[in-house]
């Protein structure tokens, strides 16, 4: 099918009248939370507008019987590719005075591989429910020491989405006095369906020292361009009292940007000052190609 022939398609779709009763139905499927995280999900981008639109079998089918407009244009929308995306499936919620706790829980869907699928969203679960547990029992043991304030926020961001990878990254703020923040991140390819590790993406161990060097070279210029800009590192902080950064671990936090950049990722206080928050530093390609398994996600 043309290019044409589908934005005439998308036009035809676009003008057909939209019955009331389907309306009224749009309207109270809104009202559900699930319901509406799978539409921000799928309304991403106009291939995935058509899929999500098929995917919500009692609306679409309420449309078809409620206007043979909509049922004629829709027959004649090709398949499309399968959505896979991230919605919140439960949140732990605590509002007092001084205790606040907003804990989402996000859950991976539309993978046809359901080990993976499950074996990730029983880990969100599971690491969330800990969260929410423990924030609890620090909450009833602070009050019976005289109380104070404590609040945990913790949540997801989606850092990319392409026909290739989903990089999810899930944050934990803690706020007892100061606050510190965790980030951890999971890569998945789309196409094949397995959760990219670091170690996968290299044919051998080389690439903690290429990747530690660049780092490290990265923090040295940006203290130089600003002294604002400060890390734990040799070349800046001279301290016997503090362990500098050297590498990266063999599994350090990383996620795979939309331009297929590696980034690497740093939570807050790990390698700087608080005030620097959540690091990140983006490795060049060239400087890692010569080990890297393939050229498939990382170009």
């Amino acid at each position: 099918m043309t290019n044409n022939t589908f934005k005439g398609l998308k036009k035809e779709y676009t003008e057909v009248p939209i019955p009331a009763e389907l309306h009224d139905m749009v309207s109270r499927g809104i009202d559900r939370g699930i319901l509406e995280n799978r539409r921000r999900a799928a309304f991403r981008r106009l291939k995935i507008t058509a899929a999500s639109i098929a995917a919500s079998l009692t609306l679409f089918t309420a449309g078809v019987n409620l206007s043979p407009a909509f049922a004629y244009t829709m027959s004649r929308i090709p398949v499309l590719d399968k959505v896979v995306g991230v919605l919140t499936i439960k949140e732990f919620v605590i509002d007092e005075d001084k205790y606040n706790a907003d804990i989402k829980v996000p859950s991976i869907d539309g993978l046809e591989n359901k080990e993976l699928e499950n074996s990730l969203n029983e880990k969100y679960l599971e690491e969330n429910k800990k969260l929410y547990e423990g924030f609890v029992a620090d909450m009833e043991e602070l009050k019976k020491n005289g109380g104070g304030y404590m609040g945990i926020d913790s949540g997801y961001i989606v850092k990319t989405d392409t026909e290739k990878l989903l990089s999810v990254g899930r944050y934990v703020v803690n706020t007892v006095g100061s606050s510190s923040t965790t980030m951890k991140y999971d890569t998945i390819d789309k196409e094949n369906e397995v959760l990219i590790t670091l170690p996968s993406l290299f044919a051998d161990d080389s690439y903690v020292d290429a990747i530690s060097s660049e780092i490290k070279k990265q923090m040295i210029e940006q203290n130089k361009a600003d002294e604002n800009k400060y890390y734990w590192v040799e070349g800046i902080e001279e301290s016997d009292s503090m362990e500098l950064f050297d590498k990266i671990s063999n599994e350090q936090n990383f996620y795979i940007s939309s331009d297929n950049k590696l980034v690497i990722s740093f939570d807050k206080y790990e390698v700087a000052p608080g005030y620097m928050g959540i690091i990140e530093f983006e490795i060049p390609t060239d400087v890692i190609s010569n080990i890297l398994v393939s050229g498939e996600y990382i170009k």
